[in-house]
């Protein structure tokens, strides 16, 4: 037997482990949610989803890396991210678990639909903005005790830009008199130092070709950045638009020169 085929051999049971190790950890949360969700108070709540988070991030081979982290506030805000694959959600959850406003595709998606509906997932239906309306008023009631984190380009991109916020959730900062701060997220590879697309979920991508694209890698670093709000005018943050501007600005120029710094 070639060493080259030796080795692609151990590669896939080195693979397939990790499918075994991904399936029996979904099915661990889906028994979390069924029988110590229902007896556990927030904050034990919140300690198995994180536990949880991480564990999986460690399946897929994933390091977490935090900046500005401390800029947060004990009290509830809106945080406004960029969107580049599902595991975002399961990355901003190991580091501080966390309210999410997801697209209404991610609840049919067979268990991780479910789990996220269990974890209290608010889902929007996009291009509707009679619907859009109603999720940021049900958002304000939810950031009146909860912080919130919506994906406001309404989809997922490669990442290395930023779409057009829309404006609609950002009414709940505004119903609710909560601060927006801002996340730009980015991937990077372990072994070459630069930007990776492998865990990017766009086009026509399912979630098990994702799911394996990442696990055949195995060498991501994510990375979390923090931004602040703006200091500008106050009655500024009466406005939806401009809060939504402000926040995809902040995220563009933020990921624009991290690319500079390559």
């Amino acid at each position: 037997m070639s060493k080259k085929h030796s080795s692609n051999q151990s590669r896939n049971t080195s693979v397939a482990w990790c499918w075994f190790l991904v399936w029996a950890h979904v099915i661990a949360g889906l028994a979390t949610l069924a029988f110590k969700f229902p007896f556990a108070d927030p904050q034990r709540k919140d300690k198995l989803i994180q536990a949880w988070s991480k564990r999986l991030l460690n399946i897929f081979g994933i390091e977490l890396r935090l900046k500005n982290q401390s800029i947060l506030p004990n009290t509830p805000f809106l945080l406004a991210s960029n969107h580049i694959s599902w595991m975002d959600i399961h990355v901003i959850n190991a580091f501080n678990p966390i309210c999410f406003v997801a697209k209404s595709d991610v609840e049919g998606w067979p268990i991780f639909g479910w789990m996220a509906k269990q974890l209290g997932t608010v889902f929007i239906k996009r291009d509707n903005a009679r619907h859009g309306k109603k999720v940021a008023e049900d958002v304000s009631k939810v950031l009146a005790s909860h912080s919130v984190c919506i994906f406001p380009e309404g989809t997922s991109t490669p990442g290395e830009t930023v779409l057009p916020f829309r404006p609609n959730l950002f009414e709940s900062a505004v119903i609710a008199g909560v601060p927006v701060y801002s996340l730009a997220i980015s991937y990077w590879s372990s072994a070459s130092g630069e930007r990776s697309d492998v865990a990017a979920f766009v086009g026509e991508m399912g979630l098990l070709e994702s799911m394996a694209k990442i696990l055949n890698d195995r060498q991501l670093i994510v990375e979390l950045t923090f931004l602040p709000p703006s200091g500008g005018h106050p009655e500024a943050s009466r406005d939806r638009k401009w809060l939504a501007l402000h926040s995809q600005e902040a995220i563009s120029d933020h990921l624009k020169a991290e690319l500079r710094l390559m």
